[in-house]
């Protein structure tokens, strides 16, 4: 992906070296790009996960963060000025979207940490993976997850990495849009399977709009080069959550699924790149049809 020369983003918030105090539920509302299927992978308990960070933790925890000094190596410091490149060029693309729309496009903040974070959706590690909080309206990332990304999801590549920060992304627009209350809401109305669907529909709807920035990113810019878009489909094919969980425990359960299969992120995230078209939804049809 070329970007050289690109601007960065002053949306950002840097609280790498922070420590958090008391952590409280984690992750945002249904915004993790991995979500609990990674945490079979990483080691850490699935039902914690699905409890603190499936799309319906909204408790406010009470802990504090104390700076610390922190010192990132040549590899962390470009990879938070690439971070910063392809979130200024997520604003560029939907600050045009949105007017073409006749709309206003308020951009996140992203916020870089390690470890541990507090949002106001509450508190999360970094082994929930990147995830967004509409309640701050920010997205926060440890970087070590790239490095898991390559070494354990098999997914290295910069447009891999821009895919993950192009979802979350793709939350905030649906926040923005109304899409994404309007679904927590309903979440909170219904069972768990039926919650667990609406789920699948969010993220997959937060892969097309990734999809969608990839389409204008490259026709504004002409960025992406030979291989940068198998890398992210690579990338959605390894984070489906029947993949996930066949590999962490050699089968899969439809019903827990969150984020959609393999099969459907590549779909969405694809059908974004080719049309780049806001009409298109994954809340109409069928749950099978997604």
């Amino acid at each position: 992906m070329r970007l050289s020369g690109r601007r960065e983003s002053e949306n950002v918030e840097d609280r790498r070296g922070m420590s958090s105090g008391a952590m409280a539920g984690a992750g945002g509302i249904g915004a993790v790009i991995i979500g609990v299927l990674f945490a079979l992978l990483t080691g850490g308990d699935p039902t914690e996960a699905l409890q603190n960070m499936g799309g319906m933790g909204m408790g406010m925890g009470g802990g504090t963060q104390v700076e610390g000094q922190y010192e990132g190596t040549p590899e962390e410091e470009a990879q938070v000025q690439f971070c910063k490149q392809v979130l200024a060029s997520t604003e560029d693309v939907w600050t045009e979207v949105f007017e073409s729309m006749g709309r206003k496009y308020v951009p996140p903040t992203l916020v870089f940490f390690t470890g541990s974070v507090q949002s106001a959706c509450g508190g999360a590690t970094a082994s929930v993976g990147p995830f967004y909080c509409s309640g701050d309206q920010k997205l926060y990332i440890d970087l070590s997850f790239f490095r898991q990304m390559e070494t354990q999801l098999k997914s290295g590549g910069d447009f891999a990495r821009a895919y993950v920060i192009a979802h979350e992304v793709g939350h905030h627009v649906e926040h923005l849009l109304g899409t994404l209350d309007k679904a927590h809401a309903q979440m909170q109305r219904v069972g768990k399977v039926q919650a667990n669907q609406i789920s699948v529909r969010l993220e997959l709807l937060a892969d097309y709009y990734a999809g969608v920035w990839g389409h204008y990113e490259n026709e504004m810019f002409g960025s992406l080069e030979d291989g940068d878009i198998e890398e992210a489909i690579n990338c959605a094919q390894h984070i489906g959550d029947n993949y996930l969980q066949e590999q962490a425990q050699g089968y899969s359960q439809p019903e827990s699924f969150t984020h959609g299969t393999s099969a459907q992120r590549m779909r969405w995230l694809k059908r974004g790149l080719q049309l780049g078209d806001m009409n298109v939804t994954t809340f109409t049809g069928d749950y099978s049809s997604l």
